[in-house]
């Protein structure tokens, strides 16, 4: 039997940071990971640039059932202790929309940065270990794997969700957390895209590859971002951030001209060009093939500027203002970013992010229900939360 002080679940953003963390305090820590690859979630994130924090992180930026809970790990380890970490190993970034930083090269730069740290801390990091069972003992925890077993004081949960399986997402978190009297909230995925009801794909499957600035709007939130037609549904930016607060069968508004007052613009273009045809005015501001496309969608008939009467005009530009669509549903966890809910956060500390009634045992990141919204901001509650759980494990 090999006996440490820590075991750290998951060698994803949050688990190999806490480990870390953990190991600069010279406690004895193991990092496992049932995955053939490590980091997989990191390596392939923001297109493969990974994009590691956003400049803006703060606890509004998450979604949770105790929107409190995160501000504690959020403040004691900020984005900036994180970019001057990414700064000390020289590695090249930039900021590429709303503070959101990237690597300049790859994805990699940061999983070997999280590497070099547990090495230099003489953290133990082994993949491809399944665990087939936990136990809880006077002294800590008795882990049953397929390379033998293993003894520890501290255990930490650091497995992730359920977004992504390909890159071997599992419930095992979850499962951890009930089998040790945990509540875990309902889960489903989020920063995802929309799928579409048939009459709605029918039509705009036929734009994929078209963007459009679009404000999205669902339940009093709203984004102001890119939209993206596919030949499956609706992406983009804006929609994946707005997927996180939309419910099945409630009906998102899009603005597709959000910086600006439509109306007045084809007014104006009416008094200087009265034959012009809407289309034409239209294709001012958005691609041709989308206007061909929407004004039969939409129910607009398309003529010359002059021949609209009383409010007709406004009629038109306010179904692009506010165009209504009620999803279908989204793509799942297949490609969704994140997962929304888990472990219920009023059992943890949010000082220590261990269960307040189950001694020693710890959970950290996406498993714990704190989503963050698109943009860099679930990999700083990575480091935070994990951050916080290596200074006491």
């Amino acid at each position: 039997m090999k006996i440490v002080d820590v075991i750290v679940l998951g060698a994803g953003a949050a688990g190999l940071f806490c480990a870390a963390q953990a190991g600069k305090r010279g406690r004895n820590v193991m990092v496992l990971d049932h995955a053939k690859r490590l980091g997989g979630k990191i390596l392939m994130s923001g297109g493969g640039r990974c994009n590691f924090t956003n400049m803006y992180a703060s606890h509004e930026n998450f979604l949770s059932d105790n929107p409190h809970f995160c501000k504690s790990a959020l403040s004691r380890y900020t984005q900036w202790d994180f970019i001057g970490l990414v700064a000390e190993y020289g590695i090249a970034y930039h900021e590429k929309t709303l503070g959101q930083l990237f690597c300049d090269d790859s994805a990699k730069d940061i999983l070997n940065m999280l590497l070099s740290e547990c090495q230099k801390a003489n953290v133990t990091v082994t993949n491809q270990c399944e665990i087939l069972s936990i136990e809880k003992t006077e002294s800590g925890y008795t882990l049953n794997t397929a390379k033998g077993q293993y003894q520890c004081e501290s255990l930490v949960i650091a497995t992730g969700g359920l977004s992504m399986p390909k890159l071997g997402a599992s419930p095992f978190g979850y499962k951890v957390a009930e089998q040790f009297g945990l509540n875990v909230k309902p889960t489903r995925a989020g920063l995802v895209p929309f799928t579409l009801h048939e009459q709605d794909k029918k039509v705009l499957s036929e734009l994929s590859g078209i963007s459009l600035d679009a404000s999205a709007s669902c339940n009093n939130t709203s984004f102001n971002e890119n939209i993206l037609f596919t030949h499956r549904g609706l992406s983009g930016p804006a929609v994946l951030q707005i997927s996180s607060f939309w419910e099945p069968g409630q009906t998102v508004e899009f603005d597709l001209f959000p910086n600006g007052d439509l109306l007045a613009d084809l007014q104006q273009t009416l008094q200087n060009q009265p034959d012009v045809q809407l289309s034409t005015a239209l294709g001012n501001h958005y691609p041709k093939r989308y206007v061909q496309a929407a004004l039969p969608y939409l129910g607009i008939e398309n003529k010359p500027l002059k021949q609209y009467q009383g409010k007709q005009l406004d009629q038109a530009a306010q179904a692009f203002h506010q165009w209504q669509l009620k999803p279908n549903g989204t793509e799942g966890y297949r490609t969704a970013e994140v997962t929304l809910g888990g472990v219920n956060t009023d059992q943890l500390s949010s000082k220590t992010m261990m269960a307040k009634d189950v001694e020693g045992l710890y959970f950290i990141g996406e498993v714990v229900d704190v989503t963050g919204w698109l943009g860099g901001f679930n990999f700083q509650w990575a480091w935070s939360s994990g951050w916080v759980a290596g200074q006491v494990v």
